[in-house]
């Protein structure tokens, strides 16, 4: 098999992502929340970078049936039902609803993935699930970090090298310079998930706004085992593995 690793979206553009194989991550929190609300019951995540485009797909929708998530600067847009906490998609709230999702990084990443042949939705907390079936696939893989406003963030970085190391278990890997750097990254820090995302630049803004439960959250290795598939427009669930507890090299402690 082989990896590739893109650090930030501003690396790419839709065509180049045209008829390839794509894992997008967002540790903190798209990705997390996106897995959450679907594992939670969720019809469907329809991802868009802007509030605009977002309030359009709302207006075509049920009233009934659709909820609005999202967020800028950490915070719930205002007039949208939701944030990007994945504490706040809960069952109650999101049981069979599609929910409409714009986020600074996340949501425009998958977006940007949308002409993909495979587009697979990635965080911590369901990494042994998605190693799983990108194994299964084979081939040639990228991998997509959402990043912080176009530029590196090491919690998804360590999240891709997680990735590429767990397959490395199951099959011969080849890694260029990123993937190598990611694999690095992830060794450093694998003993202390939430550790590394407390200290990281976008974990300690989350924390300055009040999210920090969300960090704990989203370090969960295994927590929520499935693997949400970006096609066209919407993110549905389209595979799911049983309950896991996390690795012991692979815990939140501090």
């Amino acid at each position: 098999m082989k990896f590739e690793v893109y650090f930030s979206p501003s690396e790419v553009d839709e065509l180049s992502m045209r008829g390839r194989n794509v894992v997008i991550i967002d540790v903190l929190r798209a990705t997390t929340t996106i897995c959450t609300a679907l594992r939670n019951g969720a019809r469907e995540i329809i991802p868009t970078p802007d509030v605009v485009n977002a309030t359009k797909i709302s207006s075509n929708l049920s009233s009934d049936a659709r909820l609005l998530g999202g967020e800028r600067q950490g915070k719930k847009i205002d007039g949208f039902d939701l944030g990007n906490s994945p504490a706040e998609y809960t069952p109650e709230k999101v049981t069979g609803k599609s929910i409409i999702f714009s986020t600074t990084n996340g949501a425009g990443a998958i977006y940007k993935c949308r002409y993909a042949s495979t587009a697979f939705v990635a965080g911590f907390v369901n990494v042994s699930a998605i190693v799983q079936a990108v194994a299964e696939i084979g081939g040639t893989w990228t991998i997509l970090c959402s990043g912080r406003q176009g530029a590196f963030s090491v919690e998804d970085a360590a999240c891709a090298g997680m990735i590429i190391s767990q397959v490395e278990a199951l099959t011969d890997v080849d890694i260029e310079d990123a993937g190598l750097t990611a694999v690095i990254l992830y060794k450093n820090f694998k003993k202390s998930i939430l550790g590394m995302l407390k200290k990281s630049m976008h974990g300690k803004y989350l924390i300055s706004i009040g999210f920090e439960n969300d960090l704990a959250l989203c370090a969960k290795v295994d927590s929520v085992p499935v693997v949400p598939v970006a096609s066209g427009q919407s993110v549905k669930l389209r595979y799911s593995v049983p309950e896991a507890a996390p690795k012991t090299d692979q815990t939140t402690q501090v």
